[in-house]
């Protein structure tokens, strides 16, 4: 947490700043409104300690300026014991909190740690209704990925940015948020977004947010992930996909630490780190001057590779049981047993869509199999003979496999185009890109 102490009298700003040290809380101090102004548009601060009367400038008037630029910080107002009419005006006017002079700093600590909580509670909230998928663990006991985790290690606590490379549905946004866990600002939200995802022209405003009137809809001001994030991690998942127009843009976000809203004159301060995550040859993007090498150098500062579950495979049953557990409580079934077979026939297999496509293969054995343990005639996999779908009959194709089929041979002849195989399918392009993740159809 970092806190912005506006007042006018140096003995208060100072006694503050050294009690704020002792219960490990930052600050920075201004004397004036015109200097809180200058440190808000240089930094930004999780809560502001703002001084109804201050020369020149006054609180109110800051408490206005914060409050016109959308500055997600609470304020809590302090006031001498003639100037209560005054603060109250102010909680009406936005602050979140006033204190009258002299107060016990224990009390401000007590105000500024559950309105920081709170906000970054309703941060969070905001972030995963946005975020481009679900919480899980980094699970698996292989070389591999206990070299992974240590690497993980290293970098959790710097603030250093991250580039995940891996194929499609190997686990990189789980990677991304156990990068966050185990860092110095895991309390703080983690804001996730699937670029490939969001069509293009709504993509600037999740990002970076929007003042109101700034396109037709925009009703209100609307913070991007870049401010919901706070100090914790915004992960940008395919960011490969991303536009040339807004990799200038980000590109500028990584050397200023700052932002503009959509439709905004002012540039916003932000603290969050990036974590960012391709399944494409990002390398070979820039060559083709698809993505630039200048923002390729600023996200690939440190790189980990995730590799794919066919290297991994002494971790299938381990993964297996997890999503097992995940599976059957969203389902309302009774936790099953893996028998030795149906382990065995999961670890032969050499799943092509990765974690996402074991999870679609263990939810469909969870709706053959209502109750008992899973056997290996559960386990219906693409080529497999004699399993719960195809034994003692020769069964059709299900609209599934035809589903898959159809996406994979429009991808071929487009060259992997999302977007012309989305059209030539009558589908829409946010459609086919999560039926590619779906079936596993990364090209």
């Amino acid at each position: 947490m970092k806190v912005l102490i506006v007042d006018d009298e140096r003995n208060i700003r100072e006694s503050l700043k050294k009690y704020l040290r002792l219960e490990s809380i930052d600050s920075a101090a201004a004397e004036t409104g015109e200097s809180a102004l200058r440190c808000l548009e240089r930094e930004a601060f999780d809560a502001v300690v703002l001084d109804l009367r201050l020369p020149g400038m006054s609180g109110q008037e800051v408490l206005a300026w914060i409050n016109s630029r959308g500055i997600i910080a609470p304020v809590i107002m302090i006031s001498a014991h003639g100037q209560i009419a005054d603060a109250v005006a102010a909680l009406k006017a936005g602050a979140k909190d006033y204190l009258v002079k002299p107060f016990d700093p224990a009390e401000l600590v007590i105000k500024l740690r559950y309105l920081v909580e709170d906000k970054r509670r309703e941060n969070s909230l905001e972030a995963e209704k946005r975020n481009a998928g679900g919480v899980n663990l980094l699970i698996g006991d292989t070389v591999v990925m206990r070299e992974l985790s240590a690497q993980i290690d290293k970098i959790a606590g710097s603030d250093v940015t991250v580039l995940i490379t891996g194929e499609s549905g190997t686990g990189k946004e789980v990677v991304a948020r156990e990068i966050h866990r185990r860092g110095k600002y895991a309390e703080e939200p983690f804001a996730a977004v699937n670029i490939g995802g969001i069509h293009e022209g709504l993509m600037e405003s999740e990002l970076f947010g929007h003042e109101k009137g700034a396109f037709t809809g925009a009703a209100g001001r609307k913070q991007g992930l870049f401010e919901l994030a706070g100090r914790g991690c915004l992960f940008l998942d395919e960011i490969g996909e991303m536009p040339v127009s807004l990799q200038v843009k980000l590109l500028r976000v990584l050397q200023e630490r700052r932002i503009r809203r959509l439709g905004g004159n002012d540039d916003i301060p932000v603290n969050a780190r990036i974590i960012s995550a391709t399944n494409r040859d990002i390398e070979n993007l820039v060559r083709e001057g698809r993505f630039r090498e200048d923002l390729y150098y600023r996200l690939n500062v440190f790189r980990l590779a995730i590799p794919p579950l066919r290297e991994r495979r002494e971790d299938i049953p381990l993964l297996a049981t997890y999503l097992l557990k995940k599976l059957s409580f969203r389902m309302g079934r009774l936790l099953p047993a893996l028998t030795p077979g149906a382990a065995e026939k999961l670890r032969e297999y050499p799943f092509p869509g990765n974690v996402r496509e074991l999870e679609n293969v263990l939810e469909r054995a969870l709706i053959y199999r209502e109750e008992g343990a899973i056997t290996p005639g559960d386990i219906d996999l693409p080529g497999a003979a004699g399993t719960a779908r195809t034994a003692g009959v020769n069964a059709p194709p299900s609209l599934e496999t035809i589903e898959r089929e159809a996406i994979r041979k429009a991808l071929t002849r487009t060259n992997g185009n999302r977007t012309q195989a989305a059209a030539e399918l009558g589908i829409s392009r946010k459609t086919i890109i999560n039926k590619i993740k779906a079936y596993g159809l990364e090209l």
